[in-house]
């Protein structure tokens, strides 16, 4: 760790701070605030400088705007908020808008306005207006890019007119962050897109060949002696839940509320209270033969929104929080589960966060989940017995960085949970850095993490860390890197790591265009390698390169496509199951290829084939994956997309079961279909019909004999049944249904009434040799799981209510 601490201040010495000639604008003090209505009528708007001659950055830079397409902005502030006015000039017959929920950009022009409060070239708050009227917003920094899952409640309109289309925005204070200076500089810049062409255009010019699009801000000033409001908002929400299965039905009523507070100018505390999840979609479940569990990705709001700072270093995985139990009941082999639960229910969870003037960040995040218990019999006696599965639990992480120069930092993270009781604990800690150089032209990535997970059995120690050096300008790029973990780091308490145990080496090389050349608006080619080592003992697992190609033609279609071989043995340690053990593969060569039309039109396709295959002695595993994507916009409301994919494997080969101290493997053929649906019906920005439908099926037939794997590593083939080595039959057909209709209507503003049915099926047999259609059958057989919804959320601002009970006082 010492010699880690030595690095990073090394580094700080070599790598200082990048400047350049920033565009700017005089902003202006109003004391009466435009009527936010697309009409640029008001008082408030006259006499305002503006931000005008727009340059284009994609598909290439330096393209001044025409007359007739030109852009004019005007923006002013008082006390409560920033207001924008904005003229886009086109022609309206040329104007593509289609109608989507919010933060779902469509084929629609956008106008984005981009505020950085502290100028730091790091930390931007996006808000994006659609030709359709509709909103998005986001967190954007080059740590997490931009991040949309963040939602802020702010006031837009949209209005046609004959020469163009026109923005409106007001940005409440309650929106940002920022320091309580009497004289403040923000860093700013305003975006302009055009769909047809995907064209896009910013006030103040960006160079995509280098440096993350921060630092290329132009600054707006002139704001002074505001006073914001004190920033404290409140989420109520109702809910009410009906269930039914397999005969029984459950009704539940749910009341809660989550708070926004400014604790200061620059921190925020979130908190959910009395958390409601019952309206998260459906995770896309597969059928896992692997080593390594299935994961899915977060839908809970609390858990995707304004997170930036507590994903560094990938030590937090928020669907840990709440998810299924880690205990087992101390259950005997005489004993069976009659119930396992699914998940945990949250207690509550907070968040805190927020960053200086000088780029000082720091974060706080808690969650508690409640006590778990579950009913076990004893099978021989009946005797039902009650056991706690999961205890009262703490969530915990703390995190602190430095950012400077506009594109490097340094930071400490860590990672706590307590369980009461006699079960395991776990804490993690990592300090990260990531240094650039003056020009943007080289950066250097650093982590060094090590995990504490106390046991029955006492605490293990574990130890990973990263290193990675690149060049990030100019058409030829690379980076080379290392990356080691020891066999007992784990962070899966909190955080997510399907391995350890490995000590591997990788390097790429690429080339980019960033302007239009021939045919192609860019392009890009790569190159790669990997060489693999476990870490613990020190010994070879395998290597693989490969190259790689995709581009983006005029014609707004895209292709691609890559090839990947892992040449000689590979040593794969985790298929076994068993520590130590391993299994011997050879010679893997796959190959993809993809496209994707253009999403302007009104029919539009997205497609892609693949396939792999061994060079190996007494091995005929092949495989080949396929699928297809038409999408239909009827027209600027509704939007209906289709996906068909079928991955075929067969003769493949894989861990089976254990007979004994035996490791059996098996010789199977895989087939996997899915299809899926989704539509969306948008009457307007505020209401929206949305229908997602998911049917997945998979089927694994074994071969009758079985394979025991040797020390060695290779397969002894038996003539030996599963049936008779007294295995179970390891043959699975494995299919489930999701269906969600949803209805959402944002009734004001960040108040919403949401609907929501849902129904699912599941079933898992060992009829695997059964068609589609009888798998279909038999799976329309199983209970049927109903769920209807309602939700109603209200946003309310403490200011507005701090009005209502003045005037009522002045009264």
């Amino acid at each position: 760790m010492k010699k880690t601490v030595f690095l990073l201040v090394a580094m700080l010495c070599v790598f200082t701070m990048f400047s350049q000639e920033k565009k700017s604008l005089n902003i202006k003090r109003i004391s009466d605030p435009p009527k936010i209505d697309g009409v640029l009528d008001d008082a408030a708007w006259q006499g305002v400088e503006e931000a005008k001659d727009f340059v284009q950055f994609r598909p290439e830079m330096g393209i001044k705007e025409t007359p007739e397409t030109r852009t004019v902005v005007k923006i002013t502030y008082d006390d409560d908020a920033i207001y924008v006015g904005a003229y886009l000039y086109d022609d309206p017959s040329k104007i593509m808008r289609q109608f989507t929920s919010r933060d779902n950009f469509g084929q629609s022009d956008f106008f984005g306005f981009i505020l950085n409060p502290n100028n730091d070239g790091q930390n931007n708050t996006e808000f994006f207006v659609f030709s359709s009227g509709t909103q998005a917003d986001a967190l954007e920094s080059p740590s997490i890019g931009e991040d949309f899952g963040w939602n802020a409640v702010w006031d837009s309109a949209v209005k046609i007119v004959d020469d163009g289309w026109i923005v409106e925005m007001k940005l409440p204070y309650r929106t940002l962050r920022f320091s309580n200076q009497e004289v403040q500089t923000w860093g700013m810049n305003i975006h302009r897109h055009f769909r047809r062409d995907r064209s896009q255009y910013t006030w103040s010019p960006v160079d995509v060949s280098k440096g993350n699009i921060g630092i290329y801000n132009g600054e707006l000033n002139g704001i002074e002696n505001i006073n914001p409001p004190t920033r404290l908002t409140f989420y109520p929400f109702v809910s009410g839940i009906v269930n039914s299965y397999d005969g029984e039905t459950e009704t539940q009523f749910n009341a809660g509320m989550d708070v926004k507070y400014g604790i200061t100018e620059n921190f925020t505390l979130d908190a959910t209270l009395i958390p409601d999840f019952s309206q998260a979609g459906f995770d896309n479940v597969v059928l896992n033969l692997g080593p390594f569990e299935q994961t899915f990705s977060e839908q809970r709001q609390f858990f995707t929104e304004g997170v930036d700072l507590f994903t560094k270093g990938n030590l937090f995985f928020s669907r840990r929080v709440g998810s299924s139990p880690t205990g087992d009941g101390d259950i005997t082999s005489d004993e069976e589960f009659l119930e396992y639960p699914d998940a945990v229910k949250v207690l509550n969870a907070i968040k805190v966060s927020g960053r200086t003037k000088k780029g000082f960040g720091a974060g706080i995040f808690n969650a508690i989940t409640e006590k778990t218990s579950t009913k076990i019999r004893n099978t021989n006696t009946g005797e039902i017995r009650s056991a706690v599965v999961e205890p009262f639990t703490n969530y915990n992480i703390l995190v602190v960085d430095q950012q400077f120069n506009q594109n490097s930092s340094v930071g400490i993270i860590n990672t706590n949970v307590t369980r009461n009781g006699h079960f395991r604990d776990a804490n993690v800690t990592g300090v990260l850095a990531d240094l650039t150089t003056k020009k943007n032209t080289y950066s250097l990535g650093i982590e060094a993490k090590m995990s504490n997970v106390n046991k029955e059995t006492g605490t293990e120690t574990g130890y990973s860390y990263e290193i990675e050096f690149s060049k990030v300008y100019g058409n030829l790029q690379y980076w080379i890197g290392h990356e080691y973990a020891d066999d007992t780091y784990d962070i899966n308490d909190l955080g997510l790591l399907f391995r350890n145990n490995f000590s591997n080496f990788g390097g790429n090389i690429r080339y980019r265009t960033f302007e239009p050349t021939g045919k192609f608006n860019n392009y890009t080619v790569e190159a790669w390698y990997e060489y693999r080592r476990l870490a613990n003992p020190s010994t070879y697992t395998g290597n693989s390169f490969g190259f790689g190609a995709w581009g983006n033609l005029k014609s707004l279609h895209s292709f691609g496509g890559n090839v990947n071989f892992q040449p000689g043995k590979q040593y794969d340690y985790f298929e076994p199951r068993v520590d130590g053990r391993y299994f011997i593969f050879e010679n893997r060569f796959n190959g993809n290829f993809w496209i994707s039309s253009n999403y302007n039109k009104k029919f539009a396709i997205d497609a892609n084939i693949g396939g792999a295959t061994f060079f190996e002695d007494n091995r005929n595993t092949d495989n080949i994956w396929y699928s297809v994507s038409p999408r239909f916009r009827f027209n600027d409301k509704i939007l209906i997309v289709y996906s068909f994919s079928v991955d075929d494997i067969r003769k493949d080969r894989g861990y089976a079961n254990m007979m004994g101290d035996d490791i059996v493997f098996g010789q199977r053929d895989r087939y996997t279909m899915v299809n899926t649906l989704s539509g969306s019906y948008s009457f307007n920005p505020f209401h929206t019909v949305g229908l997602t439908f998911r049917n997945y099926w998979s089927t694994v037939d074994y071969e009758d004999h079985i394979f025991l794997l040797q020390e060695n590593g290779r397969l002894l083939e038996t003539q030996t049944s599963f049936e008779d080595a007294g295995l179970s039959d390891p043959n699975i057909n494995f299919s489930t249904w999701n269906l969600d209709l949803s209805y959402s209507w944002q009734f004001a503003p960040g108040s919403f009434v949401t609907a929501l049915y849902r129904n699912q099926l599941f079933n898992n047999d060992n009829e695997s040799q059964a068609s589609y259609i009888d798998s279909l059958d038999r799976l329309f057989k199983q209970p049927i799981s109903n769920t209807f919804s309602l939700k109603v959320q209200y946003f309310i601002d403490y200011n507005n209510v701090k009005k209502i009970f003045r005037k009522k006082s002045d009264s």
